[in-house]
């Protein structure tokens, strides 16, 4: 969905929240949206994990299994 945007659309969107918020808040919205990313990807990045370590026990368990 956003990969069609391309480059115009993207000045486009610039330019009208530049409108809308003024260049005063715009930092402050760039800052709140880079940390709300950072923190997403964060939270994915621990689930990730916590789903790679549960495969692991299930394999070590079944090849342990097999083996007897």
């Amino acid at each position: 969905m956003l990969s069609n945007i391309g480059f115009p659309g993207l000045i486009l969107i610039f330019l009208l929240a530049l409108i809308v918020f003024g260049p005063s808040k715009l930092p402050q919205i760039g800052r709140a949206v880079g940390t709300s990313l950072r923190e997403f990807k964060d939270a994915t990045k621990g689930i990730t994990e916590e789903i790679q370590e549960e495969f692991k026990e299930d394999v070590q368990t079944a090849r342990k299994e097999s083996a007897k």
